[in-house]
């Protein structure tokens, strides 16, 4: 049976998953929604790659122009996507007075560079793309931010997580933020149950886990909710409440686990939003958007 589990393409499984989300998930997002279709003539650009070990990270940049340092903003994409996709993202924030850098990663497995849903595996690889960026003269190195998109918004919060002292603001939008918990819990829809079945098939191949147990240790290293007591920045959980992908309730957990140890942490809920909603609702976005630059500039 394990085998013909492991045999399952991943189209089929996107899918399943789309037909259990409905309409809203097959909606193409569009990242310039409402954010800059071209770079601002008053920012300047760069990409970057990136070697550590067995990670390769691509990183897509913008900042003012002009010389001094600048607070900065480390943004991470929605599952699937990519830095590149984040170029309206990161020039919005750069013509706002932030350095803006994207970030994707790969990860070397069976002799190349491929994505992988567990691209992190090594502690060193949570903070290599913090460590690039401090190193850049143009950024106050006590002044960055992490912001993120669903499993971008993980990374954002794993990164606090790991680097309590040098992240000064996180913005995590629908992040799933305890794995385990999401693909195991009990959902009454038989369809939904077959879906997350095959999402927990398709994750386990991806994880190369040999035994039920060092793949449920891999979800949770990968979580953010058991990791919370180390985040020190103020947290600002981004979440719509008709998201079928990422229940609203994964980020209440983690508000609910942050207010127990006295963290600074706001949960805007956005009536209406669906998964990745600010780059398909334009309204919602908007509204969204203000909260992130007003928390952004509240704590950089």
């Amino acid at each position: 049976m394990r085998q013909a589990e492991r045999k399952i393409p991943i189209r089929h499984v996107l899918g399943a998953l789309l037909l259990a989300l409905g309409s809203s998930a097959c909606q193409v997002p569009d990242h310039h929604l409402i954010h800059p279709a071209a770079a601002p003539p008053e920012i300047l650009t760069w990409t970057e790659d990136v070697r550590q070990g067995r990670l390769a990270i691509h990183l897509e940049g913008a900042r003012p122009r002009g010389a001094g340092v600048f607070p900065a903003v480390i943004v991470h994409p929605e599952g699937g996507k990519t830095a590149v996709d984040m170029k309206g993202v990161i020039w919005d924030l750069a013509r706002r007075g932030y350095v803006a850098v994207a970030a994707d990663y790969k990860r070397r497995l069976d002799g190349r560079y491929r994505r992988n849903t567990f691209a992190w595996r090594e502690d060193g690889d949570v903070t290599a793309t913090l460590e690039r960026v401090m190193e850049y003269p143009f950024v106050d190195t006590a002044r960055i931010a992490t912001l993120g998109f669903s499993q971008g918004g993980i990374y954002s919060l794993l990164i606090a997580a790991h680097a309590p002292d040098r992240i000064r603001a996180v913005v995590a939008y629908y992040p799933v933020t305890d794995f385990e918990y999401w693909l195991y819990k009990d959902r009454p829809h038989p369809i939904r149950r077959f879906v997350y079945r095959m999402i927990r098939r398709h994750f386990r191949k991806e994880s190369g886990a040999e035994t039920e147990e060092a793949f449920r240790r891999m979800l949770r290293r990968a979580s953010v909710l058991p990791q919370a007591e180390s985040i020190r920045a103020p947290v600002l959980l981004i979440h719509g409440d008709r998201d079928p992908a990422a229940s609203i309730e994964e980020s209440a957990r983690l508000v609910l686990r942050l207010r127990e140890l006295d963290r600074n942490v706001e949960f805007l809920v956005v009536p209406g939003g669906v998964h990745i909603f600010n780059f398909r609702q334009p309204e919602l976005a908007r509204m969204a958007w203000a909260a992130t630059l007003e928390w952004l500039r509240l704590h950089l």
